[in-house]
């Protein structure tokens, strides 16, 4: 029978070894992915998980039950995350791996699909953070609006108007004949 996150977290409070492993193995292919898409670097992406285990790990007495285990690792995840990417301003991003644009599904053409995918991965690099976060969340990983306003901390009405300014913004870089320009931090 599987537990439950409040139930695994309980039996890690109480002792059991094993349980804070089980329950963080079920969401570290999230985190991983939030923190590849998040930092584009897989060494950084990698360091961050391991950092937001060690982190959940001895916080674990300051998650209550009621809340999201998994809103609460990536709130985690995305405190480390954006610490790292201030420490790692001076370095140029790279270009997102390719096992991430390989989990799209096989496209029917599949060159002007990868032509399609880099545009729109160019595109929303040059969205404001906010926009960007909330467009990954809900547009790439389908999360709910409620869920993506709770792990980013903000109103369900913020988390639709950036979604809405983003996506008038990447209709804006993507139309035909437009030069691509970095979008300014208006929130």
């Amino acid at each position: 029978m599987t537990r439950s996150d409040a139930e695994l977290l309980r039996a890690h409070l109480d002792g059991d070894r094993a349980a804070f492993h089980e329950l963080t193995s079920r969401y570290q292919p999230l985190l991983w992915s939030f923190a590849l898409y998040w930092l584009r670097c897989r060494e950084d992406a990698d360091e961050a998980v391991w950092d937001t285990l060690a982190r959940a790990h001895q916080a674990a007495a300051s998650c209550r039950a009621d809340d999201s285990i998994r809103g609460w690792l990536v709130q985690i995840l995305r405190n480390i995350c954006t610490d790292r990417q201030r420490h790692n301003r001076s370095r140029p991003a790279e270009p997102v791996p390719g096992e991430v644009l390989e989990q799209i599904p096989a496209p029917r053409n599949p060159i002007a699909d990868h032509e399609l995918r880099m545009e729109v991965e160019a595109a929303l690099a040059q969205l404001p953070e906010h926009q960007r976060m909330v467009l990954w969340l809900v547009e790439v990983n389908g999360y709910p609006v409620s869920e993506v306003a709770e792990l980013l901390g903000i109103a369900a009405g913020t988390v639709k108007s950036r979604g809405a300014r983003g996506r008038v913004r990447m209709e804006q870089i993507l139309r035909p004949g437009r030069p691509l320009q970095p979008a300014t931090e208006e929130r």
